[in-house]
């Protein structure tokens, strides 16, 4: 079904919650509502969104909105050729209030093979998908949970967090081409995809192609990225062995016998040998140890790291980091580190991230807090007191003007004191 409105007010549709209208907003349910769209006679510009959780609205849209309510997620069976538009006839009811229809415990295949490929719509909460998927125990999204927006969005944005991106586990978008009026797929190498960037964002195509399900490659082999800034530890915390419930916030997660000192331990136990008699024999099955981290595991450390760094769009507008992590050049650091030491002393540490081409990545909220900006307000916007990444709508009234002016201010100021310049995350509307 295709729905039409005119001069639709989008305050709850971006995270920013910036008072804005659409000109025209279309809302469709199916991948067959596309074809019947006259995009012809749309107003332009074009703009399709998800949650609307990379977005400040600079005013008014004065052409058309679109939005997806394709909810569905279904698991493919690897023997089955991916298909153009999904299977609604073999999908059952869904416990999420986003997903319509969901396949959720299917035999996928009967290989060895660990990948489990997941095709899901554009218009599913992307925090449901992960929810989805971590009770299924499968491995792949957990430390990207709790990001707003929906499913087709990650895809053109290359959402990431906690050392893992969105395009590690994609493996195709599938998409309607609103100029050739016809079905069309990206495998991950088509998306051209980096840093928070994709080719659906370039100039040359952008808006042109409208998602419509991402096939995911998950994983049942346990594949645990923990080694992103203090991650390890608050996951060890929580499966760890505790003195009291105080101590341990977590304990919650996993039942006494599943608690352990290290991630090698927490693993699953794939019959571990033991000696007996001088050799080595299985585990029996009924004797293997449960101790383990899983996904739900993950996601929930996650989540709770993300809600105590973060604010609640629904309390308080942002768009979640707002600007880039600049990369700079080995060179370029060093002498950043040594004013850094010069200035607090010779055991001072930058927060930094090497990467594999002798690059370095610095985190931008480091260098906004050195600059000042941690809790500062322009009117009504101001730099998040908890996260100085996130700049916020910190009355619920901000004017776009205040935010963009407080952006440009933190942009010449880290700029005046550590010579990089800082890259907005956000796309400007």
């Amino acid at each position: 079904m295709i729905k039409s409105t005119y001069y639709q007010d989008l305050t709850k549709m971006n995270t920013f919650r910036m008072k804005v209208k659409a000109k025209c907003f279309i809302e469709y349910d199916s991948v067959a509502d596309l074809v019947d769209i006259e995009f012809d006679e749309l107003s332009r510009p074009i703009l399709h969104i998800g949650g609307g959780s990379n977005l400040l609205f600079t005013e008014d849209f004065k052409g058309t909105v679109l939005h997806s309510k394709i909810n569905f997620i279904e698991i493919l069976d690897e023997c089955q050729s991916i298909p153009e538009a999904p299977s609604q006839a073999s999908l059952g009811p869904s416990p999420y209030p986003g997903v319509g229809k969901c396949l959720l415990h299917t035999n996928v295949t009967s290989s060895d093979s660990a990948e489990v490929l997941v095709s899901v719509g554009a218009g599913v909460i992307f925090d449901d998908f992960c929810d989805w998927a971590a009770k299924e125990g499968l491995w792949g999204v957990e430390n990207l949970s709790y990001i707003p927006g929906e499913v087709g969005a990650s895809a053109v944005q290359n959402i990431g967090a906690y050392g893992v991106e969105v395009k590690d586990v994609i493996k195709t978008v599938y998409c309607y081409d609103i100029v050739e009026e016809e079905f069309v797929s990206f495998s991950n190498e088509e998306c051209e995809y980096g840093y928070r960037d994709s080719i659906f964002k370039s100039p040359e195509i952008k808006g042109r192609y409208i998602v419509t399900h991402v096939v995911f490659a998950l994983s049942r082999e346990p594949k645990p990225v923990l080694d992103y800034g203090h991650l390890k530890d608050a996951v060890m915390s929580a499966c760890g062995e505790c003195q009291s419930a105080s101590e341990a916030p977590f304990q919650d997660l996993l039942p006494q016998a599943a608690r352990c000192k290290s991630p090698q331990d927490c693993l699953p136990d794939r019959s571990r040998p033991i000696a007996v008699g001088g050799m080595s024999q299985e585990t029996p099955a009924a004797e293997k140890t449960t101790k383990r981290i899983t996904p739900e595991m993950i996601r929930k450390v996650i989540i709770k790291i993300r809600k105590e760094k973060l604010p609640e769009p629904s309390v308080m507008g942002s768009a979640g980091s707002f600007f880039k992590n600049p990369v700079i050049s080995y060179e370029h650091f060093h002498k950043i580190e040594q004013a850094a030491k010069a200035e607090h002393g010779a055991d001072f540490k930058v927060p930094h991230y090497e990467l594999p081409d002798g690059a370095v990545k610095v985190p931008a909220a480091w260098m906004i807090e050195q600059c000042g900006w941690k809790g500062r307000r322009s009117g009504g916007a101001a730099v998040y007191e908890k996260q100085p990444l996130v700049i916020v709508n910190y009355t619920g009234e901000a004017y776009p003007e205040e935010i963009i002016g407080l952006e440009r201010r933190i942009i010449a100021s880290v700029k005046d004191k550590f010579g990089v310049e800082l890259h907005p995350e956000v796309d400007h509307i």
